[in-house]
């Protein structure tokens, strides 16, 4: 067993870079990462082999599954079942923490 206290704000910066992403802990098939995102900047349409879970840690995102779409602002948590198509718009600079379980 480990511990370790981190910021999560401070663990991803953009920098110049419109997206960036990092593998925090990962074990099988679950994993946890902090993912950082420009405004308007999208991931495009795919799917998740896990549940998963993203709690946005600063910023506004938009998650979209077919015609649903649902706004996660900082401090929310949104969750959602695997192989369900979605995509992700930052509606402002954006950090989050994505869980896969």
């Amino acid at each position: 067993m480990f511990f370790n206290v981190l910021k999560a704000k401070e663990l991803v910066n953009l920098d110049d870079a419109t997206f960036r992403k990092e593998t925090l802990m990962e074990n099988n098939n679950s994993s946890l990462n902090i993912i950082a995102l420009k405004k308007d900047e999208i991931i495009d349409t795919h799917t998740s082999a896990e549940d998963a879970a993203v709690y946005v840690l600063d910023g506004e995102i938009e998650l979209h599954f077919d015609a649903e779409k649902f706004t996660v602002d900082k401090g929310e948590i949104l969750m959602f079942k695997k192989d369900l198509q979605h995509k992700v718009l930052a509606r402002k600079d954006s950090k989050f923490l994505l869980i896969k379980i």
